[in-house]
């Protein structure tokens, strides 16, 4: 693929690209709208093909959790045994706690870990379905208090009782930013 159709792509993911705007340029970088959106799909998550569907050895569930000044959504999964398990923090990308994330920490349950995604959208209400709209949330986040809300599920993992106090992170996109994981891991 052109790596500008991949560099496009980066930008309207990364930065306040419209969706309109980045078809329009899409469409003159592929020579044509049949063109563009034939290309569409291969750039676009397809939550449907990244569900893992084997989940009978697998227990999940949407939680709460206290946040540093609002109640903190997370989703979290691990074996079905209930034993305690070492625990991985999924830091999601710029596009909220979405079912790709989900999937993400199914599969690293699947791996034999107690997985937690927390939801930096907490504060606003949750990640809305459109991506677009999800993008947009991010902007009216305070990334210092984003911080302090990811750092609460540490304060939350030892209630659990299938945590066995060992813990790791790892984040996507806007949650992989190095700054972040390392302050979370590192914050005690």
């Amino acid at each position: 693929m052109d790596q500008r159709i991949i560099n496009l792509y980066d930008e309207y993911t990364h930065k306040p690209l419209t969706r309109k705007e980045f078809l329009h340029r899409l469409t003159l970088l592929t020579g044509s709208s049949a063109a563009a959106m034939a290309v569409l799909p291969l750039l676009e998550v397809n939550y449907s093909k990244a569900v893992i569907t084997d989940q009978e050895d697998l227990f999940a569930e949407h939680i709460t959790y206290p946040g540093s000044k609002t109640e903190m959504q997370a989703y979290v999964a691990r074996p079905k045994e209930e034993k305690k398990y070492a625990a991985v923090v999924v830091i999601h990308e710029n596009r909220g706690l979405n079912p790709h994330i989900e999937d993400v920490t199914r599969r690293a349950a699947k791996a034999g870990y107690l997985a937690i995604a927390p939801n930096a959208l907490s504060p606003l209400g949750g990640t809305p379905p459109n991506e677009d709209d999800a993008r947009a949330k991010f902007q009216q986040l305070d990334a210092a208090e984003a911080l302090q809300n990811f750092i609460k599920v540490f304060d939350y993992l030892p209630t659990r009782k299938d945590c066995n106090g060992k813990w790791g992170c790892v984040g996507f996109c806007w949650g992989g930013e190095c700054p972040m994981i390392w302050r979370l891991m590192f914050h005690r």
